[in-house]
């Protein structure tokens, strides 16, 4: 795993359907992100924040809300992640509500275009983030970075990266989904997402639904990790706008990153959707540092 990682602030609530994620960032370096992955050896720069448009909070037009600044927030995310890329030091985007991983994930899958590697997604979340603008209830864009990611989604969006679609669904596992509109869930299947759900995960184990995620990986991948807090059970992680009960435990979240990090090949990072007006004294930054050092190194004991 590359030792050099580079932190981007996105401090926006741009896509979300409440305030808030916009101090995400700021919350987990209050919760000590930077020393304690200094702790596991790693060298650490913090780009500090990328600036973009505010927040306007309109209604919808033709079924997205803020698609211009979304569009500018994402460009921004886009250029910083592809920049630190290109500088060979493995780029964590700091968010921010999750419409920014279009920007983040069309970067990585350009790099990885350009490099020659093969590109796996890991979406750790309770939703499968693939709503389109006749799909979505709401028309918030944090409900359709992975559908715009695939193609689905205003060209503005569709094209940052350079390439339409930016990935190909194939290259995604999402696991830990137990939230999905109806039009959406029809969507996915016919996409034919690899999706852990909460109900593989009740029945099979973490272990294997991270096996199978995980399967497959050689030297020429570039493993990325989306990783919305909301993937959490909300009594532990409380500070999100969109809790949806059920989801994994602190001890499933940690196998997770712990096997994520076994594999050696994590190469870039999206932490996304804290919301600190919404958490209790910072809890949830801090369990989301928690589990950021277990992606990095952090294990009970010493393994081989």
């Amino acid at each position: 795993m590359n030792p050099h990682l580079s932190l981007i602030g996105a401090p926006t609530d741009i896509g979300a359907g409440q305030r808030g994620a916009s101090m995400g960032p700021e919350a987990l370096r209050v919760a000590n992100l930077v020393p304690a992955l200094q702790g596991h050896g790693l060298e650490v720069l913090d780009r500090g924040n990328l600036s973009g448009p505010t927040n306007p909070w309109l209604p919808p037009a033709d079924g997205y809300r803020h698609l211009p600044e979304v569009v500018a927030w994402n460009r921004a995310v886009h250029d910083a992640v592809h920049a630190e890329l290109a500088l060979n030091r493995l780029p964590v985007l700091l968010g921010g509500d999750h419409s920014l991983a279009i920007g983040s994930i069309s970067a990585v899958a350009r790099h990885c275009r350009d490099v020659g590697k093969r590109l796996r997604v890991l979406w750790l979340d309770a939703h499968a983030d693939f709503n389109t603008q006749t799909l979505t209830p709401s028309g918030n864009l944090h409900g359709m970075p992975l559908a715009c990611l695939c193609g689905h989604g205003p060209k503005a969006l569709i094209e940052i990266g350079g390439h339409v679609p930016a990935i190909n669904p194939k290259w995604v596992r999402q696991i830990g989904i137990r939230s999905v509109d109806a039009g959406e869930k029809r969507f996915v299947h016919e996409q034919e997402l690899d999706v852990f759900d909460m109900r593989f995960i009740d029945e099979m184990g973490m272990r294997h639904a991270m096996e199978l995620a995980l399967a497959t990986l050689d030297t020429n991948t570039h493993l990325h990790l989306s990783f919305d807090v909301d993937f959490l059970d909300p009594p532990i992680a409380p500070g999100v706008g969109t809790t949806a009960p059920g989801g994994p435990t602190y001890r499933e979240a940690q196998l997770c990153m712990e096997m994520i990090a076994d594999t050696g090949r994590l190469a870039s990072l999206d932490v996304m959707e804290l919301n600190p007006a919404l958490d209790v004294r910072n809890q949830t930054a801090e369990v989301a540092v928690d589990l950021i050092e277990s992606l990095f190194g952090k294990s009970t004991l010493m393994r081989r």
